[in-house]
């Protein structure tokens, strides 16, 4: 049985796993977001993770060892020797490089007929994306992106809310968030250098915060953007101390707002933050003819809401609004986004989140970028595939 990314909370509790059936994966990238698909790998007894690379050299060696996987392979100095290596019979991979080294792999690893699982983002660039896509199409393999949100029992409720008519026609919505002070220096540089990030706060949570409305409303194609990036905080020594060279190393955005129209006369108003000095870039809000849905932020995004939602609408020709609590997780989302991904290639079914949803965030994304540094509205227009 396939799960959908809106339907696998419900089903997955009469699942049967057949473990007759081992898939084997190679992890491409081990640094610390690795660490999360390698622990819900090991926690599906039908998988063998078998390989693991990194351009640091030791450092697959280095994950798999302690998790006791000594007899994976983790001699390859790239992801092209691994998936060279058909010795390992790898069925999968899994791809967690940084932002600017996603679509390589992606690539390669459909080209010699492999499954992938990529980190979010999708890529850094709309062109990149389109590249994995074709391949993907070539391929006939399952491409599944990493937005494990969307197992959140609180995300299903958005959208059954907007399906449900209860908000009549969208017309309008507000979404973004993000940190008051969270630049992800911690975690090394590659999330704020330019050549390994690409983007800063757009591309790490700005995506979650995107996905988290555009699938709601059914994934409405982007068609034009007015974007605006900044760099204040990420290119203050002060910012950082102790650390006054992160600032010399700061590429990219700790903060990024856009105006983008997209199909079905739906406006989206949008922001996102790694720092900032306010505690809130608001609440995300969905308007509707008949309603109005208003979604707490959180402190720091992290792929759920900040509280009890609440649906503003007239009841009788009065004013009022409907409390909805919120709803627990259940199993972690992390380990059902990668499940979710092994049944497919078991199954033969869909991605459960596919390129044909995400392309369209990633449009946007690129489209903020490239507005920002125009400085005036572009258009998006993403090529058949």
């Amino acid at each position: 049985m396939a799960y959908s990314s809106t339907d696998f909370s419900e089903k997955k509790k009469d699942a049967v796993i057949d473990t007759n059936r081992k898939i084997r994966v190679g992890i491409v990238g081990c640094g610390w977001i690795a660490e999360a698909h390698l622990i819900s790998y090991l926690n599906c007894p039908d998988v063998e993770v078998v390989a693991g690379c990194d351009l640091v050299p030791g450092k697959a060696k280095a994950l798999l060892d302690r998790y006791n996987l000594t007899d994976a392979k983790t001699d390859y100095p790239s992801h092209k020797e691994m998936i060279d290596d058909k010795s390992l019979k790898l069925d999968a991979i899994s791809v967690c490089t940084y932002n600017c080294q996603h679509a390589a792999p992606c690539i390669y690893g459909l080209q010699n007929g492999l499954h992938v699982l990529v980190e979010k983002p999708f890529t850094v660039t709309l062109d990149e994306a389109v590249e994995v896509m074709k391949a993907e199409k070539a391929s006939g393999k399952v491409l599944s992106i990493g937005f494990q949100p969307r197992f959140d029992a609180n995300m299903q409720m958005i959208k059954k809310i907007v399906e449900s008519g209860e908000l009549g026609k969208i017309y309008y919505i507000q979404t973004g968030g993000g940190r008051r002070k969270g630049i992800p220096t911690p975690l090394g540089t590659s999330f704020i250098e330019k050549d390994t990030g690409g983007l800063g706060a757009l591309a790490d949570i700005g995506c979650y915060s995107l996905d988290m409305v555009l699938n709601a409303v059914g994934n409405p194609k982007p068609l034009t953007v007015t974007g605006y990036k900044s760099d204040f905080f990420g290119k203050d020594p002060n910012f950082y101390p102790g650390h006054p060279e992160y600032a010399e190393k700061f590429g990219v955005d700790d903060f990024a707002a856009a105006f983008v129209r997209l199909e079905g006369d739906i406006i989206l108003d949008f922001r996102i933050s790694w720092a900032m000095h306010m505690d809130t870039a608001g609440d995300t809000l969905i308007l509707g003819t008949k309603g109005g849905l208003k979604i707490p932020s959180t402190e720091c995004w992290n792929g759920s809401v900040g509280g009890a939602m609440r649906i503003f609408h007239d009841v009788c020709g009065e004013p009022t609004d409907t409390v909805v609590p919120i709803l627990p997780s259940g199993e972690d989302l992390f380990l059902q986004k990668v499940r979710a991904f092994l049944d497919a290639i078991k199954n033969g079914t869909p991605s459960p989140i596919p390129s044909s949803q995400i392309i369209y965030n990633q449009a946007i994304l690129d489209g903020i970028a490239r507005s920002a540094e125009l400085g005036r509205e572009v258009t998006i227009e993403i090529p058949e595939i």
